[in-house]
């Protein structure tokens, strides 16, 4: 099974490593330890000094600073000396920092590219096509704030659609949908991870241990839905009708996959 092939995956702070094992145990797929966004400028050097990648089983991807900041080189060579998963490139583009990290033999770790700027979308395709990239992710509150749009559904239409397609003709695993800011509305954030799926993504990124049951409900097929792929299949080959709607193989393809996630 691919490692980076998850539905949740939880941010913890790099400068809390007592957060790790608690992180482990929250029912997330994967544990990202953050050196970016949630760590002080201040706190970085002891951040990349309390890495550890003993404390669970469960893959563990690290998000270092970005390519351009001073603390990004330190960040990848602290992670060449870990158990990870993955490495997750903050604002990626096609700057040249993807190529310069699949370039260093001791690197060779799969990246996630975050999409969270206007180029990184538009290099979108590139950067699913690159052979260090495993997955792509969507930094969309990132993305709002470097388009200046609204962090709404429909604003961020034809951008997430765009990391769909990508990821599909690089033949990736789908994209993983960024994160809902809510952490008490559990109906809010399953209804969002439904979004996320009826567009194509194939997880999402969770800031809370709270957020992930309800994440996982919105990934997972409701029981109509199971009833209808049953349905579905029980036709056999050819052409056939359910519920008054025309059946045929890429009907039946759709119909394996609601079964698929329902496992």
């Amino acid at each position: 099974m691919n490692m980076l092939a998850f539905t949740t995956a939880l941010f913890v702070p790099g400068d809390r490593p007592e957060r790790f094992a608690k992180a482990a145990v929250s029912g997330a797929d994967a544990i990202i330890i953050d050196l970016e966004d949630a760590v002080a400028p201040e706190n970085k050097r002891m951040a990349r000094s309390a890495l550890i990648t003993a404390f669970t089983s469960l893959p563990i991807i690290l998000r270092c600073n970005g390519a351009a900041t001073r603390w990004h080189k330190d960040d990848l060579a602290a992670a060449a000396t870990l158990n990870l998963a993955a490495i997750m490139l903050p604002k990626a583009e096609m700057d040249g920092a993807i190529d310069e990290i699949y370039a260093d033999a001791a690197m060779r770790l799969p990246l996630i590219a975050l999409i969270e700027t206007a180029r990184g979308v538009a290099d979108a395709r590139a950067i699913a096509a690159h052979p260090a990239v495993h997955r792509i992710a969507f930094g969309s509150i990132d993305f709002c704030a470097d388009l200046g749009c609204a962090h709404e559904r429909d604003a961020l239409l034809a951008s997430r659609s765009e990391l769909v397609l990508a990821s599909r003709l690089a033949d990736l695993p789908a994209p993983v949908d960024g994160v809902t800011t809510v952490i008490e509305d559990a109906d809010l954030i399953a209804d969002d991870a439904r979004h996320g799926r009826a567009l194509g993504f194939g997880g999402k990124l969770c800031i809370h241990p709270k957020q992930i049951a309800p994440v996982r409900a919105g990934f997972r097929p409701d029981p109509a839905e199971i009833a209808w792929a049953k349905r579905v299949l029980a036709t056999g080959e050819g052409a056939a009708a359910v519920d008054g709607a025309m059946v045929d193989e890429p009907v039946r393809a759709r119909a394996r996959k609601i079964l698929a996630l329902a496992d």
